[in-house]
């Protein structure tokens, strides 16, 4: 009977779920300017949060060396801002140059690839693997062709997105600013909406979330820093044009997990295919045993088993968040899994504690 009743008691609150799913369908006006206004701070807001792990060490070290808080934030932001113009004096120029000039030369880059793909398909070698009715230069080109356009679509689209770089460039350093200021009070903030009686419970989930953002953002960052470095050293070993660029690009796609590094491998390879098929295939080669130290060595170290997701996981989430949200969706669905699987942990162990209670330890003289 009690089973009965528990089933019954579920499917109603499933049919109020749903019921309150259909009415919010059908008052889709109410909810058009929170996700108007959504869409404006989502941008900024993740841009302060991702600063925010990154620079609160620094914020909380200096504190310690009993240095005013605001003094701290201040001092790093100047900080900051001599990095950026030390960046803009030496990196970009060389940058900016290898931009311009692969936009410059794209259509002869394309020629060259044809010309490349052409002469592996008339190898000896090739030709007597590749069936006679087939055309794998034509069909590569074409397969190029349209993700170009599609990259290009998608690419008007981010810039739309990012039109209002103005709000984004303002209100990004301010939402930081109070983020660092308060530390850990938001958290407080948080918790204390909780019944009293679960305090000391949501502080647990609270500082368990933190923690887990925490050594997910550093270590993602430091991670790809490491695959930079090793990247970049052997595109300068092997001679591959673009380097830097191609280097930023690899570094900036590894923050989207697992698909990331697969697309930042395609330009890689193309720009190696013009110079050269051996070229072409060192380029890979470096891309692979840069990944595999990342994978094996670096990361392990600095993740450890704060990132416990399987990688299969982490595919699924990948494709769902991309489905859903877009490039957002595809980078907030990581942090957002992490959140709610902590979350849902905590409430099970409560459930789990509520429901069956641990009998008190009898002590071994309280028989006599």
């Amino acid at each position: 009977m009690a089973k009965l009743n528990l089933f019954i008691r579920i499917c109603i609150a499933v049919l109020l779920v749903l019921g309150i799913v259909y009415l919010g369908t059908q008052v889709k006006f109410i909810f058009t300017p929170i996700l108007s206004l959504f869409r404006v701070v989502i941008v900024p807001l993740m841009l302060a949060v991702f600063f925010f792990y990154l620079l609160r060490p620094l914020i909380n070290w200096l504190e310690s060396r009993k240095l005013n808080r605001t003094v701290a934030i201040l001092l790093v932001y100047l900080s900051i801002a001599v990095l950026l113009l030390a960046f803009s004096v030496g990196v970009w120029p060389s940058l900016k140059s290898q931009l311009v000039n692969l936009g410059n030369n794209m259509p002869s880059v394309f020629n060259a690839l044809g010309e490349q793909l052409t002469k592996l398909e008339d190898s000896k070698m090739l030709s007597s693997l590749i069936p006679a009715d087939m055309n794998p230069a034509g069909q590569l080109m074409n397969y190029l062709n349209k993700g170009f356009s599609l990259l290009s679509n998608s690419m008007s689209e981010l810039f739309s997105f990012v039109s209002s770089f103005a709000v984004v460039l303002f209100t990004f350093p301010i939402l930081l600013f109070y983020m660092l200021k308060e530390g850990g009070k938001f958290g407080v903030k948080v918790v204390s909406f909780f019944p009293k009686r679960f305090h000391k419970e949501g502080e647990g989930v609270v500082a368990d979330i933190d923690e887990a953002m925490s050594n997910f953002i550093v270590g993602r960052v430091l991670v790809n820093l490491a695959l930079g470095v090793l990247m970049y050293l052997g595109f300068l070993l092997i001679g591959l044009p673009y380097a830097l660029l191609l280097t930023v690009v690899a570094v900036l796609m590894n923050f989207i997990p697992f698909i990331g590094a697969i697309l930042s491998a395609v330009p890689i390879f193309i720009i190696g295919l013009i110079e050269s098929p051996s070229t072409a295939v060192w380029s890979i080669v470096v891309v692979l045993v840069a990944q595999q130290i990342q994978d094996n060595l670096v990361a392990p170290y600095i993740f450890g088993k704060s990132l416990d997701i399987h990688p299969l996981t982490t595919i699924i989430l990948v494709l769902a968040g991309g489905d859903f949200g877009g490039i957002i969706g595809i980078l907030l669905i990581i942090p957002v899994y992490m959140m709610l699987k902590i979350i849902t942990v905590k409430l099970h162990q409560l459930y789990m504690r509520q429901r069956w209670p641990e009998e008190p330890q009898l002590s071994a003289d309280s028989g006599d």
